[in-house]
């Protein structure tokens, strides 16, 4: 059953008369869900105006009371998990267990920065002159504006938008248009749980119109912006250009290395996992496997076989592994993706069609799909596909492994499966990816170490661990002279 979505501004629900509104569909069916409203300029700035204004009072509160919210928000979510899980696998495709996961997720995240609520810590130091104090502090910056992607529509938005809180900024949030319906959820939590007026607002729209708005509004002190690398890029340029901090956390075309000494068994297990979940639908999914030529032979029967028996479907139905993609054009970009690798002389060994027949027909649903004898240049092997389809590249050694897993302009997760101690710790060393895994797929991140890549995949910042407080604050320096006297550093230090 379909319903009205309304804007969350001031800890009020709004909407207003004659605004354009869009249908929100269920990806596996077609199915109508909501309705949800686009946002004008004018409402951004609204809610801009709502946030500064709050976040005067918010960054008064002790950061402990701060956190003692975030807490009530993780409780309210693990209260609310499996209703949360079955909006967010209607409303974005990925399976049911995948989508109680991203749940966890962020209960997770609230619970982790809520501790962060007693500590935020800063430095003190020695000073280099008698009777005087140094020491560092962390302060709040003022709003921040988020931008969210529809892949990871809860997990995402709590890396953000929880750090930002308990450091004492407020937020106006953005949620792709794909999928509001987790955006609005949330803002109901934030408003069962008391969460102070102005300090979290919901904003629906498009990129062009409220994204744009935010980036552009001059009270709008930090973006954080997850999505493709191309629009990050014009994020970035347009946040430049008004000297705003911008954290960006982009593509990726992660790749699962596995040496001739592997447990292949495990490394299927990786790849399907890493490659198949959410469709091939993450920015950490593997979409190259670098394989040992002396075992190629035998990976490619085995993950032929695993392959054979991944179901497809709805991502309600508890049996099924791989859901739908998430719309039309999604469904045709993988498509023409597989058609540039066979184009390019790649060897198709499974897969490669779009499903319209029934059950599949009023959905989006493409199946796993898996190359091999690929170039390491080749389109397929170097630009991110964002579904289902991956790539088999031969290798002789480490050194070319790395070497090609190095090739891409991307750097956001990497993965070696080899029982060779001293090959994991040259592989961690020299892969030029965020995140490294040892015998495990491409994906998995836990909430409290940072998370985000090098290259094209973003721009120095991190989401997620204590790394995240550092792009919602500033560093403040402060001396406190107690010698009753003018002492210049550097100069009255002999």
């Amino acid at each position: 059953m379909r319903f009205q979505l309304q804007h969350y501004i001031g800890g009020q629900f709004q909407s207003l008369e004659n605004e354009k509104n869009v249908s929100v569909f269920n990806p596996a069916n077609g199915q109508e869900l909501a309705m949800v409203p686009m946002a004008s300029k004018d409402l951004v700035h609204e809610a801009v105006v709502i946030a500064k204004e709050a976040q005067k009072d918010w960054a008064l509160v002790p950061a402990p009371k701060r956190a003692d919210y975030l807490y009530a928000i993780g409780l309210k979510m693990k209260e609310k998990k499996e209703h949360l899980a079955q909006v967010l696998t209607k409303e974005m495709g990925k399976v049911i267990e995948e989508a109680r996961g991203e749940v966890q997720e962020g209960i997770d995240m609230a619970f982790y920065m809520a501790g962060e609520g007693r500590r935020l810590f800063g430095e003190t130091t020695p000073s280099e002159l008698s009777n005087k104090f140094a020491m560092s502090v962390r302060s709040p910056i003022g709003v921040v504006g988020l931008i969210t992607p529809w892949n990871f529509p809860v997990a995402i938005a709590t890396w953000k938008s929880f750090p930002a809180i308990v450091a004492g900024n407020t937020v106006v949030w953005k949620p792709a248009t794909e999928t509001p319906m987790m955006a609005y959820e949330m803002a109901k939590i934030f408003d069962e749980v008391g969460l102070p007026k102005g300090v979290a607002n919901v904003v629906f729209g498009s990129g062009s119109d409220v994204g744009t708005a935010l980036i552009e509004h001059p009270d709008v002190k930090v973006i954080s912006f997850t999505g493709s690398t191309a629009t990050g890029r014009k994020v970035a340029e347009l946040g430049g250009h008004h000297l705003k901090k911008v954290s960006l956390e982009m593509g990726g075309k992660n790749a699962v290395i596995i040496m001739d000494d592997a447990d292949l068994d495990l490394a299927v297990e990786g790849v399907l996992w890493s490659a198949f979940g959410t469709a091939g639908q993450r920015c950490t999914a593997c979409s190259r496997v670098i394989v040992h030529k002396d075992i190629k032979e035998e990976l490619e029967k085995r993950l032929l076989n695993a392959m054979e028996q991944l179901t497809i479907g709805d991502g309600l139905d508890e049996s099924v592994k791989i859901g739908p993609v998430i719309n039309k054009t999604a469904l045709y970009k993988i498509n023409s993706y597989v058609e540039i690798g066979q184009q390019e002389g790649a060897k198709l060994l499974t897969g490669g069609k779009i499903l319209k027949d029934p059950p599949f027909d009023q959905g989006y649903f493409y199946e796993p799909t898996l190359f091999t004898d690929v170039a390491p240049d080749a389109r397929i092997a170097q630009e991110e596909i964002f579904g289902p389809v991956v790539s088999l590249i031969s290798i002789s050694s480490l050194e070319e492994a790395i070497e090609v897993n190095n090739s891409v302009q991307y750097g956001l997760s990497s993965s070696i499966f080899t029982k060779d101690i001293n090959k994991a710790f040259q592989a961690q060393r020299d892969l030029d990816t965020g995140i490294v895994y040892v015998n495990a797929g491409t994906t998995g991140a836990e909430i409290h170490l940072p998370f985000g890549g090098t290259k094209g995949t973003g721009n120095g910042h991190r989401d997620s661990g204590i790394a995240a407080l550092d792009v919602y604050t500033e560093w403040k320096s402060i001396y406190i002279d107690y010698s009753g006297k003018l002492q210049r550093a550097q100069i009255d230090t002999e």
